[in-house]
């Protein structure tokens, strides 16, 4: 059992590089099947002292509905951007800083934030405070006020993550 642990530190990650790498080739060739084999074996073990704890899905239920909920909020954005930047001349968009006070303390969990917030149109990561408790969000419109943005994205992004990482 320690063998196989030792050749598969990572089997999601492996098994996620390997259909990445299959859809990207868009081929399943034997050659492609080798390469992205060996790369899928190979990346885990390179990268095992780059991962600082161990990573467990608590609830996989949670994980599946924050990625769809991510990938909506990405189009409606797009959408939404697009909007403003065509509409530009008759209003323009009230962008602003907002604080958002964190309870996510997990550093897997923030990291995901920052990848949430830098994939979502709209919103840039700007700054975190040295004790992780306070984040620096900049917005392209705070349609509504900055309380009601600030619940919304807690409830839209930092609960989900604080149910699947704490």
């Amino acid at each position: 059992m320690r063998s196989v642990r030792k050749l598969l530190p990572a089997p999601l990650t492996s098994a996620a590089l390997l259909g990445l790498w299959l859809v990207l080739a868009r081929t399943t060739s034997i050659g492609q099947l080798l390469l992205g084999s060996v790369l899928a074996l190979a990346v885990p073990i390179l990268t095992a002292n780059l991962r600082p704890t161990k990573v467990r899905v608590r609830r996989p239920l949670v994980v599946a509905r924050f990625i769809l909920r991510v990938g909506g909020d990405v189009l409606l954005s797009n959408l939404e951007i697009a909007r403003d930047v065509v509409a530009w001349r008759w209003r323009k968009p009230r962008a602003q800083f907002v604080k958002i006070p964190l309870e996510l303390r997990d550093p897997l969990g923030l990291a995901a934030l920052a990848m949430v917030t830098t994939i979502v149109p709209g919103t840039v990561w700007s700054e975190i405070a040295l004790d992780r408790s306070v984040l620096l969000l900049h917005v392209w419109d705070v349609r509504d006020d900055e309380a009601t943005f600030v619940a919304r994205f807690k409830a839209r992004y930092e609960k989900p993550l604080r149910e699947i990482f704490e």
